[in-house]
């Protein structure tokens, strides 16, 4: 008689999906635009619509995923300041798609695509080992009560998945205005063996925060309220991970 298979141990999300009604102004850009720049990460998981950024963006470009873009201000200023990358914007927030929709047929753009949903089964099912060439998480939710910390996004097994879709060279940036999240997210990066700090060498081990990255309005308000910014630059080191190791559980 065979062994039972033990049941999935379910995986806590980083996230609670909350419904927001659109403006008119959105819901236009939605219905107009959806169809054209979104999809589904569901669709994309379940191979209803693969994943094939090539075919997707009409060429092979340099691949940077965002997860977590929310209104979409960083996402689309990066992608207009480098039109010869393509970029990926994970979120699931719709009043945030659609705002980012708006800001990507105001500005012309034609190197952003989005994905409504979670960026941890997309990583985990859908996306190929070795093949960005950055993730980009800025400000997660910081879940700030201890006892919700376990649904913070940058845990171990989580970066050890994120690094092992990096090309080799690749970079994972975090921001977050949230010192013990910061700190979280500097211990568990350091802990990755296949990812390097770029800033090793400075005190904190903290990165100066780029000039390239857009100062949003969510950051200035964490600045005006006294609270202190940090940035982490990771580096995917060369060399092949054991990605029979890498799944979210």
């Amino acid at each position: 008689m065979s062994e039972p298979t033990p049941p999935e141990r379910r995986r806590i999300p980083s996230f609670v999906h909350h419904r927001s009604r659109l403006t008119d102004g959105q819901q236009r850009a939605w219905d107009r635009w959806w169809p054209v720049h979104g999809r589904d990460v569901t669709d994309v998981v379940s191979r209803a619509e693969p994943f094939d950024a090539q075919s997707w963006f009409g060429r092979c470009a340099p691949l940077i995923l965002e997860i977590g873009s929310g209104m979409g201000e960083s996402t689309a200023a990066l992608a207009a300041a480098a039109p010869e990358i393509d970029h990926i914007a994970v979120e699931i927030y719709e009043p945030g798609l659609a705002q980012l929709l708006m800001r990507i047929e105001q500005a012309g753009l034609h190197n952003v695509r989005l994905l409504r949903g979670d960026a941890v089964d997309l990583l985990r099912e859908s996306i190929p080992p070795d093949s960005l060439a950055g993730i980009r998480i800025f400000f997660p939710d910081p879940w700030p009560k201890r006892k919700h910390r376990k649904r913070r996004l940058v845990q171990p097994e989580f970066v050890a998945l994120a690094a092992s879709r990096l090309a080799p060279g690749g970079t994972l940036h975090l921001a977050t205005d949230w010192e013990d999240y910061a700190i979280q997210m500097r211990s568990v990066c350091d802990a990755e063996p296949t990812l390097r700090n770029a800033a090793a060498d400075q005190p904190g081990g903290w990165t100066a925060r780029p000039s390239w990255r857009p100062l949003t309005k969510f950051e200035q308000r964490a600045v005006s309220e006294g609270r202190e910014v940090h940035d982490l630059l990771y580096h995917r080191c060369h060399g092949q991970a054991n990605d029979d190791l890498l799944s979210v559980t």
